[in-house]
């Protein structure tokens, strides 16, 4: 019998296609995982991603039906069965969220607004609407498109919030760690059109490269945005390395200590942001 950990994010623990369950540690208990991306394929190329065989590309073709059957028996099995006492350590039997997460960028997805349509009738058939969290985890790249900032309009209706993946805020820094040309303006312009659709929270991931931590220039750049944005974000979501990195040159890359992550969220706290940190 396979029991969860914070540690193990394996896509195949509940054998369907889309749907997988992982214990965060972020979210504080169970989440309902729903991968778009099962042929690993991301526009970008994070170097911290522990998405193994990742391919530079889009979500494939989405089988809607199938995704709703999967999502519907795995709910079943949570609300009617024992799949929490036998999977899931204690402290941690909680049903948290539905993610969009998984193996690449969501929204890349053609598929991606009927996919929340979809999510949105199950959780209503089965009286979960509004009851949980229904979450997406985004690079934020593709938010001037019109269809994902309607599909996130709706997402803010269904007791949804964005959470919008910003691990740095200059040119030189995305380039080195998301591996994609950096334009800090334009992914605020998407950052803020995101806002204006749905209640957003910033992730960031921050590690040391060969034992160095960020360095302070690209901290500061990076509170410079928050500052910018404080106003409008519901807070920031900072954490830290847990699982082993997936993509070349990941042996270069170590978790900073839990003293220096919570030493980054003060100085983010000081600008009057809300700060979860998870190391």
């Amino acid at each position: 019998m396979t029991v969860l950990t914070p540690t193990d994010h394996r896509r195949d623990v509940a054998g369907y296609t889309y749907v997988y369950p992982v214990v965060s540690r972020r979210a504080g208990g169970v989440s309902v995982g729903i991968n778009l991306n099962p042929n690993n394929a991301c526009n970008w190329a994070c170097i911290y991603c522990q998405v193994p065989n990742l391919v530079r590309g889009a979500a494939p073709k989405i089988d809607i039906a199938q995704l709703e059957a999967e999502l519907r028996e795995f709910l079943g099995q949570v609300l009617h069965g024992d799949w929490l006492d036998r999977h899931v350590p204690g402290g941690m039997r909680q049903l948290q969220d539905i993610a969009f997460s998984g193996n690449g960028e969501p929204t890349s997805a053609e598929e991606f607004p009927a996919v929340i349509e979809t999510v949105q009738r199950v959780l209503q058939d089965l009286g979960l609407l509004g009851k949980l969290k229904v979450r997406l985890i985004t690079n934020g790249s593709l938010m001037h498109r019109e269809s994902v900032l309607e599909a996130i309009g709706r997402l803010a209706t269904m007791n949804g919030e964005v959470w919008f993946k910003v691990d740095r805020a200059t040119a030189t820094g995305m380039a080195e760690i998301n591996q994609v040309e950096g334009n800090v303006e334009g992914a605020k312009r998407r950052l803020l059109a995101c806002v204006a659709h749905c209640p957003t929270w910033l992730q960031t991931c921050w590690f040391a490269i060969d034992g160095l931590a960020p360095p302070e220039t690209e901290v500061m750049a990076y509170l410079e945005l928050i500052r910018s944005v404080a106003l409008d974000i519901q807070g920031v979501h900072l954490y830290g390395i847990a699982r082993q990195p997936m993509q070349p040159g990941a042996e270069h890359l170590s978790a900073l200590s839990e003293d220096a992550l919570l030493a980054y969220g003060e100085r983010i706290r000081a600008l009057g942001v809300t700060v979860n940190v998870s190391p």
